[in-house]
Order: C-alpha cells, then sequence, then structure tokens
C-alpha cells in the first residue's frame, strides 16, 4: 500500500499566489496526499480560497487560525497530520507535478529518512526566469549521504542546504520537533535536531520545487530580527561543541557565512551599530579557523582575507554590494 503523504501549506495574504500553488499540489502524480492548508489569519482573502479548494477536493482540509506566523502555521499542520510521510510547501511557490512521486521513489530505492530534490528560484515578475537551479534539473541522479555527511554539506552550503520545502520527511521524525515561534530562519533551527536522528539522506539532481524569489526578500527592509541566524547558529555552536565536536568545523562555516551576510546587509545607522559589531566579533573569532579549512566555501574564505584589512575598510568596500537571503 502507497504511503499516505500529508502536505503542509503555511498561508498568509498570498491570494494572488495561491491557486498555482494549489493546482501543483492536487495534479500531483501521486495521489494518495493529505493535503493541510493553514490559513494564518489571512485578510486578502485567501481564507475563502483555502475553503474553496477544500469543497472540491476532499483530500485538502484547512485549518483557520489567528496569525502566528509560519513556524506557528507549521505547527499547528504538524500536530493535526496523520500521514506517513510530510512534505511542506509555501503558499507562494509551487511543486513540479511529479514532485511527490520523484521523492516516494527516491525514498523507496535508498531507504533514506529524508528524500531532498532539487529547486529552481524564480524571479516573481517572471516565472520563466531561473536565478538559481540544477544544470541538468530534468535527470534524476540520485547521491545517498551519511547523517554526518548531510550535516556537514547542510551547513558548509554545499549541495543541501537547511530549507524545509522540496524535501519529504518520515512524519515521525517531529514527534518531538516544532519550528521555533516569532524566528525568523525558523528551518536553521529545526534542521540540526532533525538531522541527527536520521541513518541517511538522499538528493536527487531532479527539479522538483518552485520558488518564488520576491523583490523585497533581496532587497528588503532590515530589521533586528534578521539576527535570529546569529542567535540560533551561535546556539548550535555550543551545543555542537559539547555534543558532536566533529560537527564544530561546519557549524562555524555557517556563522561565519551568516556574520558576513548580516554584517553587510546592515544599515550605517547607529542603532544598528550593536548588530555590526556582534557580526564583526563573530568574524574575528572564527576567521582564523576557517581560513584553513577547505570546506568553507571560496567567497568566505575570500572574504576572511578582505576583513584583515580592518573593519572600517571591510564596511566601506562592500557594505551594500553583497545583499542575498540567507
Amino acid at each position: 500500500m502507497n504511503p499516505t503523504v500529508s502536505v503542509i501549506v503555511p498561508v498568509y495574504n498570498v491570494a494572488q499566489y495561491l491557486s498555482q500553488c494549489l493546482d501543483s499540489i492536487v495534479r500531483q502524480t501521486y495521489a494518495q496526499l493529505e493535503i493541510l492548508l493553514v490559513d494564518d489569519g489571512s485578510t486578502d482573502g485567501s481564507g475563502q480560497l483555502c475553503d474553496e479548494w477544500a469543497a472540491s477536493d476532499s483530500r485538502v482540509h484547512v485549518i483557520h487560525k489567528a496569525n502566528g506566523g509560519l513556524s506557528d502555521a507549521r505547527n499547528a499542520a504538524l500536530d493535526m497530520m496523520t500521514g506517513d510521510l510530510v512534505l511542506m510547501v509555501d503558499g507562494d511557490d509551487y511543486i513540479a507535478e511529479d514532485c511527490v512521486q520523484t521523492l516516494v521513489d527516491v525514498k523507496g530505492r535508498t531507504g533514506c529518512d529524508i528524500a531532498i530534490g532539487q529547486w529552481r528560484v524564480f524571479d516573481d515578475k517572471d516565472d520563466n526566469s531561473a536565478i538559481a537551479q540544477a544544470p541538468n534539473g530534468r535527470d534524476n541522479r540520485i547521491t545517498v549521504f551519511s547523517r554526518d555527511e548531510a550535516v556537514k554539506r547542510v551547513f558548509y552550503q554545499d549541495t543541501l542546504n537547511n530549507s524545509a520545502c522540496s524535501r519529504l520527511f518520515r512524519a515521525d521524525l517531529f514527534r518531538e520537533i516544532r519550528f521555533p515561534v516569532g524566528m525568523l530562519y525558523e528551518d536553521m533551527a529545526v534542521i540540526y535536531p532533525l538531522l541527527m536522528q536520521v541513518r541517511n539522506v538522499a538528493f536527487t539532481t531532479h527539479i522538483v520545487y518552485h520558488y518564488r524569489q520576491h523583490e523585497s526578500s533581496i532587497t528588503g527592509h532590515f530589521t533586528k530580527q534578521r539576527t535570529d541566524v546569529l542567535d540560533i547558529l551561535e546556539q548550535l555552536e555550543g551545543r555542537v561543541a559539547r555534543e558532536n565536536p566533529q560537527f564544530l568545523p561546519a557549524i562555524q562555516s555557517r556563522l561565519l557565512s551568516a556574520s558576513f551576510n548580516i554584517l553587510l546587509l546592515c544599515p550605517d545607522e547607529e542603532q544598528y551599530k550593536p548588530v555590526v559589531d556582534r557580526c564583526w566579533r563573530n568574524i574575528c573569532r572564527l576567521r582564523r579557523v576557517c581560513i584553513f579549512d577547505r570546506n568553507v566555501r571560496l567567497k568566505n574564505r575570500l572574504g576572511i582575507i578582505a576583513s584583515w584589512a580592518g573593519k572600517e575598510l571591510f564596511l566601506r568596500s562592500f557594505r551594500g554590494k553583497m545583499l542575498k537571503k540567507y
């Protein structure tokens, strides 16, 4: 008997994109689905659209709740899901028609605990654009990683990333895990404890997920909440140092990368000086370790070299020129 796949879709004010998202889910070539739409207090008619989809397809179930953010919406669905496997799709993205079948097949062929597919990033204004994608995205080349190798790949930002989307999880991996409510970078907070429960992870180059890159996510207004990523990684650094020091270099590499990113996104305003100082302290602390680690991304090692010129010169040279969503 085919396993039931619970597809979790958080929905908040995405009415203009929601039909494309849900159409891509209900038309999956794999039919054994439980589709959980979580209307997170939408005010643009998204909640009504969810109800209309539920009325037209018995596999669709809607949860209406007060606004609590992405993590809270996902957690509400995790509490209610009954599937054997779980896939997460954001309400403004969409998936390939063979997404679920591809990932179920990868899991069946490899016996992995998490099956990960490639994703395509496209510009919000042009669905035919491809900001980033696999060079051979229609292939189905599969690579199996051990737990330890998967952890290192995620935090070294090599092939695998920390996103909860574009991957099929064993549902029981979430038995004790929920996303942190009220934080940005919520996926970063859960990927390590999820991976610590698995034996292996499989990755296919086949594109299964289409991620919409909004202009605001590239040049959006900087807020101090962006430093949540530093909180998560600094806490994880301490945890790993105590529990699994073999992963410490990878975690430190990711913290270095996040510190560079936040530093260069941070506006040149007095209110953000503590954020700048925090990032710079991390860079100075980690650069002597990371510069000799060949697994650290080349651009971060180049950033380390540039950082030895000093904070002021580094900021004058690079601030605002390396905008990227992390």
